[in-house]
């Protein structure tokens, strides 16, 4: 069995990725990066693949390299903007009560995205936004550096290892994993690599989190998965 790092019995926090963790926005992205790609007259699929393990800069450079890098990225924003403004999505089964339930001061959101598209989608999905967001813009190191889950714990005053990371995307993963933390895997059919648990859907973990974070030790509830 994997251990996980926080069994101090201090306070214990919580740390959310955003897209595809909380908000459902898999085919608000997919759209944004076909219309980006559509306009460079590149493969939507292609481009979409290379955007799911990089930063938007990076994809540039693997898809566009002979493109201006900033005016690439100041479409791709007009579109996420307008996403934001008029896009269908939904937050995942589970995230209000959740979200609702956790202690303010114990809990942060740690994205890739920017502050100003994660309160619009909040406030059209009805989640509560926390005190402490650390955004693409708050740090020069993205997922899978570990500095933003590190900078999120800084600002909560709390430990690395008494932090819990719910993320479902491996680069999101990798971040937690190298800042310290217990790391939990959300809304996959299978766990990704290097995680201490995994649960299905987001709703199936809702119980283990508000556990973790109540108690001194986190209890093992029917419908997880521990990673041996």
């Amino acid at each position: 069995m994997i251990s996980e790092p926080g069994q101090s019995g201090a306070m214990r926090y919580v740390l959310f990725d955003v897209d595809g963790t909380l908000i459902d926005a898999v085919d608000n992205q997919r759209l944004v990066w076909r219309t980006w790609a559509e306009r460079y007259g590149l493969d939507p699929d292609e481009v979409y693949q290379v955007a799911l393990r990089t930063r938007p800069v990076e994809t540039f450079a693997q898809v566009a390299p002979d493109r201006d890098a900033q005016k690439c990225l100041a479409e791709l924003h007009e579109l996420e903007d307008e996403d934001v403004r008029t896009g269908t999505y939904t937050a995942f089964d589970g995230a209000p009560e959740l979200l609702n339930a956790l202690r303010p001061g114990a809990w942060a959101l740690v994205t890739s995205n920017y502050e100003h598209r994660v309160r619009g989608r909040f406030a059209r999905t009805g989640l509560p936004v926390p005190e402490v967001l650390v955004d693409a813009a708050a740090v020069e190191e993205g997922k899978p550096s570990p500095v933003p889950y590190l900078q999120a714990a800084t600002r909560l005053g709390a430990r690395p290892e008494d932090c819990l990371v719910i993320e479902d995307a491996p680069s999101g993963v990798q971040s937690g994993l190298r800042a310290g933390m217990t790391v939990w895997g959300v809304n996959t059919p299978a766990a990704v690599d290097g995680v201490h648990r995994h649960f299905d859907t987001l709703h199936e973990a809702v119980r283990d989190i508000l556990a973790f974070v109540s108690g001194p030790h986190p209890h093992r509830l029917e419908g997880s998965t521990t990673v041996q």
